[in-house]
């Protein structure tokens, strides 16, 4: 993944996301689930996919941004639509919504294998100049 060699670790590396596309356009990342995403009731809390948003648009804004400086989220509004259980695979596609001077702002659709829309983020991001 070109320009982002740093994000398989810390909280990104415990969940098990794996990159399978990176650019400054779109982020796809995916999990498969597990013991370790589950709440108490079996399905997979919904702090998961919040992380899962804000990685995935934190990376394609910081691509984009590029060498102008670096790039910190500031809101992350994420809704929980259908459930996932242990073994099920997700699928979180980030693309930008609006990229300005100072801010960005991305949506993050997150699927099933079955291609149902599981969860949706909206994740405002803070462009840090130099």
């Amino acid at each position: 993944m070109e320009g982002a060699e740093n994000v398989n670790q810390g909280l990104t590396k415990v969940l098990g996301f794996n990159f399978d596309e990176a650019g400054p356009d779109r982020v796809v990342l995916s999990w498969t689930a597990g013991p370790e995403h589950l709440q108490p009731y079996g399905i997979v809390h919904g702090g998961v996919y919040c992380a899962a948003a804000e990685t995935s648009a934190s990376i394609g804004a910081a691509l984009w941004f590029g060498d102008r400086g670096k790039v910190v989220g500031a809101s992350n509004h994420t809704n929980f639509l259908r459930a996932v259980r242990d073994g099920e695979r997700v699928i979180a596609t980030a693309t930008p919504i609006h990229r300005g001077r100072s801010q960005q702002l991305w949506q993050v659709d997150m699927r099933d294998e079955q291609d149902r829309l599981v969860a949706r983020g909206e994740v405002r991001l803070q462009n840090l100049g130099g």
